[in-house]
């Protein structure tokens, strides 16, 4: 496939008067290692600013100079023309780790901020008040922050960053392990406090968001190499997205990845579809006609598309020859065909209750071996719970399970050796090097001694760690310390995995690579549950559930979910995305209406009177419509749905 050349475009504004954060020359060494290399930036006024960039590319060493908690090595760096270390009190800083403590309540761990930022007690109450309801976090002011979900602390963080009305707010990756309604409530308060004049330089894995902001600037290796607004960068791409729908997607992927074709850049799977871009979209499509007939493949249905943020991200990160390499898992277990035809994973009106609360209600769960089932739902809902029930880690307080043939002892040591499981709670050893972690895993696993050279090596390789294997695992940025959790829980080639949120904060090449590793065990026979927030990689799935408040309330394939979704979803762009956002919300649920890019989508029950009534409405109020379609409904447009309604 051709390399695209990348093509660089410095988009600083010159207007000194609304620059809100100025950076020059910004360099940050540890050692020997230059984690930022002459960084040149300008932020304006009211700005929602994106940087995005992998895993170790230098965004939250960055945040830390900007936020004034660390010395630039070199460079200059400006907040309002003060010095980042003398801006600090105008300044939010909500970093990637939590900055609560877990043993005081909301309304403690928020007058600590504010005493921190010197906020008067009567400006504390009003806006305490403020934002815990624009959160809906007003009724838990007393609740430990301990108890709470990862989404509401992700909630209060921003509230504690917030406190103090700062005039920049920096937010390094603030909605990792948030549940698609969270992300979007969180999202739409940043675009309202963007619109009020605020300053926000956001961190995000997810481009979906970074849809969302004025600008982006692509990263990496401590550097910037590209800044413009989202249509810009996918405009300077220079290249086209062709949407492949095929009876045979597995076997359309492998033949298009491997043509010799100049013309197709990048294939990949989502869900029921394969995304190819192309660098002329009319001879890219009858090219991949040409190449699926020559290996008699049936000729898919083709839709035209304009590439998304991700594909600019993963484009330019290829031409930099930063794309993870594939190593195939080295197998050494031969399974009979009974491993591929039988289920794995029963659950019947599964239960559990914790003192009066009852967590999970009548679940049913169902995983063949060679499925990839996905367990989707909220903060809160019950899926690490029903996880935790499910592989024999906590007992049930009622209801059937039936885990690899094994319906009694669920902790029997011969059962735990053909079960991988990966938690939400990072589970390896911080003072551990990384060779000290797989080392003990493959041992408690019981991977055979004379292998365990080639696993770990495998390891190693696949998370792009060669020669760092002694580097102490607690030094590794999140994204990374998720791939090697996964590498550990699959060395002994398990049986069943369980996969709870196991790309969350990883960049969306290396999320590529684990669904990749993901579907080669599911074809090799091992049964999966996944649970993910991020609903794009649940396409991914076989099949899924959607929890809440511990029952399951919708079940089915991905393409059978998104079509059983009642009334339309409309796509609308207007000349004031959020203006026009905030006037709908006032005549609609607040949850049918969210900003996408440059366009809203709005989920209407009754198309015939309401595409009437919101057009009116907009055209009042001065808003003027450029378009208005119906739009084929989203795995989160479903979920969101799904959930609202049940509520």
């Amino acid at each position: 496939m051709q390399q695209q050349k990348t093509v660089v475009t410095p988009n600083l504004p010159q207007s000194s008067s609304t620059t809100a954060i100025k950076v020059r020359g910004l360099h940050k060494h540890y050692g020997n290692l230059a984690a930022v290399r002459g960084i040149d930036l300008n932020v304006n006024k009211g700005e929602m600013f994106g940087l995005i960039g992998p895993d170790g590319a230098g965004k939250t060493s960055t945040f830390h100079i900007l936020g004034g908690v660390m010395e630039a090595t070199a460079g200059e760096v400006q907040i309002f023309n003060q010095l980042a270390r003398d801006a600090r009190l105008i300044t939010g800083y909500l970093t990637q780790q939590f900055s609560l403590y877990l043993d005081l309540s909301i309304d403690e761990n928020l007058r600590y901020a504010a005493g921190l930022r010197q906020v008067a007690d009567d400006l504390l109450r009003e806006r305490r008040n403020k934002y815990l309801k624009l959160m809906n976090l007003e009724r838990f002011g007393d609740r430990l922050v301990g108890q709470l979900s990862g989404g509401m602390k992700q909630k209060l963080a921003l509230c504690c960053a917030l406190v103090s009305q700062p005039e920049i707010l920096l937010l390094d990756e603030p909605t990792t392990g948030v549940d698609p309604v969270s992300r979007r409530e969180f999202w739409d308060l940043l675009g309202e406090l963007s619109a009020e004049g605020m300053t926000i330089v956001v961190a995000t894995p997810y481009l979906d968001e970074a849809e969302r902001c004025h600008r982006v600037a692509l990263m990496y290796s401590g550097q910037i190499h590209e800044i413009g607004t989202p249509k810009e960068l996918r405009t300077n791409l220079g290249l086209h997205r062709l949407e492949l729908r095929t009876a045979n997607l597995q076997a359309t992927e492998e033949i298009l990845s491997q043509t010799d074709q100049t013309n197709i850049v990048d294939v990949q799977t989502f869900g029921d579809r394969l995304d190819v871009l192309v660098e002329d979209i009319n001879s890219g499509e009858i090219q991949v006609r040409e190449v699926l007939q020559q290996h008699q493949l049936p000729s898919p249905t083709i839709e035209h598309g304009e590439p998304t943020l991700e594909n600019v991200f993963v484009t330019r990160l290829r031409q930099q020859g930063s794309a993870p390499q594939f190593f195939p898992f080295p197998r050494f277990r031969k399974r009979g065909q009974g491993d591929t035809k039988g289920i794995a994973i029963y659950a019947h009106n599964l239960n559990r209750v914790f003192g009066k609360f009852q967590a999970v209600k009548d679940v049913n769960v169902e995983v063949r071996y060679g499925e990839i089932f996905g367990l989707l739902g909220a903060n809160g809902a019950g899926k690490t719970t029903t996880i935790k029930m499910l592989c024999g880690l906590l007992g049930a307080s009622g209801g059937k399970i039936s885990l690899g043939g094994e319906t009694g002892n669920l902790r029997s040591a011969d059962l735990r050796r053909r079960i991988g499981y990966m938690s939400q709670k990072f589970t390896l050893y911080d003072d551990l090097t990384i060779l000290q972690n797989l080392e003990f895993y493959s041992g408690v696993y019981g991977v055979p001694r004379k292998l365990r050279r080639e696993k770990i090596d495998w390891v190693i390789a696949t998370c792009g760690l060669e020669g760092k294997a002694n580097m102490i695992t607690g030094q590794l940025p999140g994204g990374w310390k998720q791939r090697v959790a996964f590498g550990a829980c699959v060395m002994h080639e398990p049986d069943i995995l369980f996969l709870d949120e196991p790309t969350s904060g990883v960049d969306p090449l290396a999320r590529r690579q684990f669904w990749k590793l993901i579907n080669d065990f599911a074809r090799n026979g091992t049964a999966i549950l996944v649970t993910t927030h991020y609903l794009e990689e649940a396409e991914q799935c076989n099949r899924m559930s959607f929890m809440v408040a511990g029952e399951t309330v919708a079940e089915g394939s991905p393409s059978s979910i998104k079509a059983s979704q009642p009334g339309q979803l409309i796509e609308i762009t207007v000349n004031q995305n959020q203006v026009a956002s905030k006037i709908l919300k006032q005549h609609f649920e607040p949850w049918r209406i969210s900003i996408f890019a440059d366009s809203l989508h709005i989920v209407i029950d009754h198309p015939e009177q309401e595409i009437n009534q919101l057009t009116q409405l907009l055209e009042a109020n001065q808003i003027t419509i450029n378009s208005l379609r119906p739009i084929p409904f989203s795995l989160e447009d479903s979920f969101i749905g799904i959930v609202q309604r049940s509520q």
